[in-house]
């Protein structure tokens, strides 16, 4: 029943404009010491590496309000304005003094993941065109040459050619400087978006080349350049995009540097329930939502957290649910899932059974190494896993080399490289959990569709060994998310039967004296009824008794009393798993 509550703040969700939420009186948990540390590591390109929704985009807008010259004084007050009690200004006089302080470059590319090259090139340059507009004061200046102006305007309309856009950012920068004096800072959101996109519409190499001469113009020798800070998820590698950028510096989930900047704390998402008068649910966020470590800092997700507490606010008996997801990565785990070896496979069940596994530490992987690899060798394998870590499906636990291992470990790990930098990872929390067994019921469906008719026919006609055959082939690609075996093969059979339309099928129901694990009642009379009594065992010489055993439950427990009252034929089924094998017996 909705309650209504006090005047709280409204939660930003889906407002990423740090101007919006400051005015608009939104609940924001300050992270403006980012520009503090930026000042003081005094890293020339930084390129910041996280997960979708950890807060990119409006820490990159905080940047932007905060260091720009807006050329108009006006402006500039209004956005120093922005800042005042937050962090930044109690930081000291000389982190003030850069307050709207230089000419910047600001524009994201999270909006061109079209279908083509042609397209996607396209939003990249009505991009560009709209921080050329931006900075439209420009063609006033006396500092520009009249070629020069003639190729800005042509970039705004849209008119320049390829090399000009690829070029545009340094043109834009080179302007600027001369024009204040001042050289200028680049921010640069979800840099790998297009990359991304093209990756899964077939056009990466194409992407490539104009992305990678889009950065070396930008940010390699460009004597305009204040600093730059880009965002994204992945580290694309040096020789993918940023080739010779010798300058770049790279902060990944690894670093300690800057990682309490993008998350939340625990005592920032303390403090935020106390307000909304959750700190009863404080542990069912804490069970969903936490368990990131960004560097030292222990964060939860904070798209998730705020969706939480704004379904509270209206809804106090509101349940915790899966609100992030990456569709495109969801795409490529169940794309890994189709072509992966039984050792990945059997990987993902640990990982799922809340277990940990090891992996090593691979932080430049590309969109393409993961499609091209076909997961039969432990390098790809280690591609696959180390995507799933950086994007947020899996966190670390600890983090070692050979020398830190007892000599336990190194038997229990087994082959161990004396110079790698190893993880040993798990699943987050209760919402990446859920989206696995989310992401692996779809795949499940999609696998089991294709065999599911000639099942069906097997299974009346009693042809045990197409039944064993079909079901075998399917076990093979399956993982399992249950918690015991007999859930798992309860669980898979019932997948593989439920869309039978000629059956009605009934789980663990109560039939005679005891329960038969799958009852199938016929919608036409004629039709006969199914009995299926399942059983596992762990040793493979024990299958054939134990299937036996299950056919002698239903004959003893009269799992088809009621089938036999109302006159209807019956087949009787005896069901052995053995890991990835089973056997099938049958009694008409």
């Amino acid at each position: 029943m909705r309650k209504l509550q006090k005047n709280f703040k409204p939660l930003p969700i889906g407002v990423d404009d740090f101007q919006e939420i400051i005015i608009q009186g939104y609940y924001y948990i300050d992270k403006t010491l980012l520009i503090k540390e930026l000042l003081d590591l005094k890293g020339k390109v930084n390129l910041f590496t996280r997960p979708r929704r950890f807060g990119k985009t409006l820490n990159l807008s905080m940047l932007r309000y905060f260091f720009e010259d807006t050329m108009e004084q006006e402006k500039n007050e209004k956005n120093q304005g922005l800042f005042v009690g937050l962090n930044i200004m109690q930081a000291g006089e000389k982190y003030r003094q850069s307050s709207c302080s230089f000419p910047v470059i600001y524009f994201t590319w999270k909006s061109a993941k079209q279908s083509t090259f042609s397209s996607a090139y396209a939003q990249m340059v009505y991009e560009i065109s709209r921080e050329f507009i931006r900075h439209n004061y420009l063609l006033e200046s006396s500092c520009l040459m009249k070629g020069e102006k003639q190729k800005f305007l042509d970039i705004i309309e849209r008119k320049a050619g390829y090399d000009d856009y690829a070029c545009s950012l340094e043109f834009l920068s080179n302007c600027l400087y001369r024009h204040t004096g001042r050289k200028v800072i680049i921010l640069m959101d979800e840099y790998d978006v297009p990359l991304e996109g093209a990756y899964s519409r077939g056009f990466y190499q194409e992407m490539t080349d104009f992305v990678r001469s889009l950065f070396e113009s930008a940010l390699k020798d460009n004597l305009s350049l204040e600093f730059a800070v880009l965002t994204g998820c992945l580290r694309i590698s040096k020789e993918s995009i940023f080739t010779g950028l010798n300058n770049l510096k790279v902060i990944s989930i690894r670093n300690r540097e800057y990682s309490e900047h993008f998350g939340f704390l625990e005592q920032e998402v303390k403090v935020m329930l106390e307000y909304y008068g959750m700190g009863l649910r404080y542990m069912d966020v804490k069970e969903w939502y936490n368990g990131y470590y960004f560097g030292d800092s222990n964060l939860y997700n904070p798209w998730s957290v705020i969706n939480f507490v704004s379904s509270f606010v209206s809804f106090p008996d509101t349940r915790p649910e899966p609100y992030w997801a990456n569709t495109s990565a969801n795409a490529i785990i169940k794309e890994v899932l189709v072509r992966t070896d039984k050792r990945t496979k059997e990987q993902i069940e640990r990982l799922i059974h809340g277990e940990t596994i090891v992996i090593q530490v691979k932080e430049e992987v590309t969109y393409e190494d993961i499609g091209k690899s076909n997961y039969k060798k432990e390098n790809k394998n280690n591609d696959f896993w180390n995507f799933l870590f950086l994007t947020g499906y899996l966190t670390k636990v600890r983090e070692f080399q050979k020398g830190e291992l007892t000599k336990e470990e190194e038997q229990r790990l087994g082959m161990i490289s004396r110079n790698a930098i190893y993880l040993e990872v798990k699943i987050p929390n209760r919402e990446v959990e859920f989206i696995y067994e989310n992401t692996i019921s779809e795949w499940f469906e999609e696998v089991a569709a294709g065999s599911r008719e000639e099942l069906y026919i097997a299974t009346i006609q009693a042809d045990v060994n197409k039944m064993k055959e079909i079901i075998e082939h399917v076990l093979m690609q399956s993982i399992s998310f249950y918690d015991s075996a007999e859930a798992f093969y309860h669980g898979f059979m019932l997948g593989l039967f439920q869309n039978w339309d000629d059956y009605k099928i009934k789980s663990n129901r109560e039939s005679g004296i005891g329960r038969s694990d799958l009852i199938f009642y016929p919608e036409n009379i004629e039709a006969p009824a199914i009995i299926m009594e399942l059983k596992y065992v762990k040793k493979r010489k024990e299958i054939l008794p134990v299937c036996e055993e299950a056919l002698k439950q239903i004959e003893d427990r009269k799992y088809d009393y009621e089938f036999v009252e109302d006159g209807y034929h019956v087949i009787k089924y005896g069901i052995c798993f053995c890991g990835k094998s089973c056997f099938v017996k049958v009694k008409k």
